[in-house]
């Protein structure tokens, strides 16, 4: 395989690895989730073990493969698991290093400054992602900051349009208004 077609296949597993679409967290049962952490296991071990037929570098990107298969798949359930954004990052994190661990390891295949290239170039690939990351979380995170502060500022409308009621009224519209903001 020459280095262009290597590193086409390399990209095109790093870009479908990265750029898969954004799993919607599903509420997976406690056994639920162990039931399916078990299995990404068995499953590893399955595609590690096809790899035994393979030599050379040929095997070791196999490995690799399935390596990158299973830090994946956990890193899902672990999101599926709690719907967190934190988890969220940690699964694009994931998907960033494993698709870098896959490339570099096809580079292997190549010499001199062909492979120096080829590390470069998945090195690049990676540090892409992982600033995707970065910013899909502070992105997540001013969202939340923001629709906060929206709703302080609901709230203090709300509650100053109590300030025009009186006794038991008031009350009731500032109790209303706390709980349609989430105020305690």
């Amino acid at each position: 395989m020459n280095h262009i077609t290597m590193l086409k296949t390399s990209l095109a597993l790093a870009t479908t690895l990265l750029l898969a679409p954004m799993a919607q967290a599903t509420a997976l049962s406690k056994l639920e989730y162990g039931s399916a952490k078990d299995k990404v296991s068995a499953d590893y071990k399955i595609d590690k073990a096809a790899c035994a037929s393979q030599a050379g570098n040929a095997k070791d990107v196999c490995v690799e493969q399935a390596r990158a298969k299973e830090k994946i798949a956990k890193h899902e359930l672990a999101y599926n698991y709690s719907g967190k954004q934190e988890d969220w990052t940690k699964l694009e994190v994931a998907r960033a290093e494993a698709a870098y661990a896959v490339a570099k390891e096809r580079c292997d295949d190549q010499a001199g400054n062909a492979r120096d290239v080829c590390r470069k170039e998945a090195k690049a690939v990676e540090t892409k992602a992982l600033a995707d990351a970065k910013l899909s979380k502070r992105i997540v995170e001013a969202k939340v900051e923001a629709l906060d502060e929206k709703r302080d500022a609901d709230y203090k409308v709300a509650a100053e349009k109590c300030e025009a009621m009186a006794g038991d009224a008031k009350a009731g519209c500032i109790s209303a208004a706390k709980a349609k903001f989430g105020k305690s």
